[in-house]
């Protein structure tokens, strides 16, 4: 009975349908009994009650059409956990069947690092068809001692794509990324230990990862793209050879440089079972975001996955960086991206390119500029064939700058809706649900800012409340900018205390200068002493020398006198 008046709350939209359902039978009703119970009817009548019963039809029609479709959104709309406070999606009673979700696109996400699980943790609201081809890059690194321990592969990447793809990550990313400090297990991490079980179990570490889907309630599944032992290395512009992915950025850096072309090492590696597979079945392949020399193009450099990429009908999207990344990609451009992806693999790898549009508190620009970091320029007329999308995609977390999750995702699924139109599919389950719930990402946006909003206004008043004199209080412009304002004495501290340090490394670089001149005073005074000291001997040796003489002159005239 509780779930029955769910049904007929005014938020649910619901009564409005079933109402015209009753006008729409009450008045094909009535245009029946009509004609059943006059004898006599005229022309004029028959059109009066052909009238009365069409629309009662139609009426009858259009609301089960509604309210058929507001039971669809009812049924996704109970069931999104985004939001906190559900105050209008309380729909309990109804039953909500999870293949809605397994009919949506099959997305393809290749890449590693954050970037890549930003995208996954957006599209999992979408569709569980979600595939994530992640890079195992880091062997050649110093190996932890949960790793040596272990003999596990180095899977870092993969651990954290797992943790976006759980249906809850809270927990799992606690579990996975947790050492134990006491007993036997001192040291180790318990998502090594996990994936050394699986293994034992399953085999090989591939089986084990994909069967992690069952154990871990995945939103979809994760396969590395190789499981062949790889190193990634860098040529420099100038010739020089970089042999470990840690230290490209700190080289690039020193040789004062750019990276001239990423590969491979050994270069014959083969895809791990299922990414080429993966790759023909998708409809739609994300490339991006993510560190473009280290987390991106290697990925396409194994063998047959760039050209199962070209060959693939599916929608092929690079997700551009927002910021650069020193020692990587110092003052690139968009087009800079993806000439480096084109010259690594070829045309036709990517077909649109999403990219910020750039709008940023400037304070937040300038703490990364004070760590060789800049917007990414917008140079799109620099390239030719690709498809660009300029869309809101950042956000500030944490005092970073991020890719918002949502976003993205919001841009990638309404591409997915365009292109399901321009195919006449506008009827297709996979598009009405995409677009529902596009509608209701729009909604919910709109719900979190009114409620941000009014919490905000709550907020003041109860400051204001406390405040025995308003005029004491803070300003509107101190309470409006006030993120603004602690941003820039943020970046105004951070400038202060590396001018402070270079400032130090001066005065240090000073007083070595003075101590290795005075040492070099200290010792010219000894050499001019012993200078001095040496001519005192040489003038009183020559003295002594001169009075000899004048003694021995003396003594050869007196024995000359007596001879004679």
């Amino acid at each position: 009975m509780k779930g029955l008046v769910h049904w007929f709350k005014s938020s649910n939209k619901m009564k409005r349908w079933i109402f015209l359902i009753l006008v729409g039978i009450i008045l094909a009703c009535y245009g029946l009994a009509k004609i059943l119970v006059m004898k006599e009817i005229s022309f004029q009548e028959v059109g009066q009650i052909v009238v009365i019963f069409v629309v009662g039809f139609v009426a009858i029609v259009l609301g089960l059409i509604f309210l058929n479709k507001r039971t669809l959104e009812i049924l996704i709309e109970s069931t999104d956990e985004r939001m906190e406070k559900k105050k209008n999606v309380n729909v309990k009673s109804l039953i909500f069947d999870k293949t809605v979700y397994d009919q949506g696109p099959n997305i393809v996400v290749i890449g590693g690092g954050t970037g890549l699980n930003t995208v996954l943790s957006g599209l999992k609201q979408y569709t569980s068809n979600l595939t994530a081809i992640v890079t195992v890059s880091d062997y050649g690194e110093a190996m932890s001692n949960s790793r040596r321990e272990l003999e596990v592969l180095p899977l870092g990447d993969i651990k954290d794509s797992i943790i976006s793809l759980a249906s809850k990550e809270g927990q799992i990313d606690k579990l996975f990324n947790y050492e134990f400090s006491k007993g036997k297990l001192r040291g180790l991490n318990f998502s090594d230990i996990y994936f050394s079980a699986m293994k034992d179990i399953n085999g090989n570490f591939e089986d084990s990862i994909i069967k992690s889907n069952e154990v871990l309630n995945m939103i979809g599944r994760v396969i590395p793209v190789t499981l062949d032992e790889m190193n990634i290395m860098a040529e420099l512009e100038n010739g020089y050879v970089v042999e470990e992915k840690s230290r490209i950025p700190e080289v690039v850096s020193e040789k004062i440089t750019k990276i001239s072309r990423i590969y491979l090492s050994p270069s014959n590696c083969k895809p791990a079972p299922g990414v080429i597979d993966a790759i023909k079945n998708a409809d739609c392949i994300i490339i991006g975001p993510g560190s473009l020399y280290t987390n991106v193009i290697p990925n396409l450099l194994v063998n047959g996955v760039a050209r199962a990429i070209k060959e693939s009908t599916a929608i092929k999207v690079y997700i551009s960086n927002i910021m650069t990344e020193p020692g990587q990609t110092d003052n690139y451009g968009v087009s800079d991206h993806l000439n480096a992806i084109i010259e690594h693999c070829g045309q036709g790898i990517v077909d649109y390119c999403i990219y910020d549009t750039g709008e940023i508190i400037p304070e937040f620009i300038k703490k990364y500029n004070l760590e060789g970091q800049d917007l990414v320029e917008q140079d799109i007329d620099k390239v030719k064939g690709i498809r660009f999308l300029q869309r809101n995609l950042s956000m500030i977390s944490n005092g970073h700058i991020r890719h918002d999750p949502n976003l993205v995702a919001t841009s990638i699924i309404e591409l997915i809706c365009d292109d399901l139109k321009y195919q006449d599919k506008e009827n297709d389950p996979q598009y009405v649900m995409l677009n529902t719930k596009l509608r209701e990402e729009k909604r919910i946006n709109k719900i979190k800012k009114a409620m941000e909003k009014k919490e905000k206004k709550n907020e003041g008043k109860n400051e204001g409340r406390h405040k025995e004199d308003s005029k004491k209080g803070k300003s509107k412009f101190s309470t409006k900018y006030s993120d603004r304002i602690a941003s820039i004495r943020e970046a105004d501290a951070k400038s202060k205390v590396k001018i402070d340090k270079d400032i130090a490394k001066k005065l240090k670089k000073v007083e070595k200068e003075e101590k290795e001149n005075q040492k070099e005073i200290s010792r010219q005074t000894k050499v001019n002493k012993m200078q001095s000291n040496l001519d005192s001997v040489n003038n009183y040796e020559e003295k002594s020398y001169k009075d000899n003489t004048k003694t021995n002159t003396r003594n050869a005239k007196r024995i000359k006198t007596k001879d004679r």
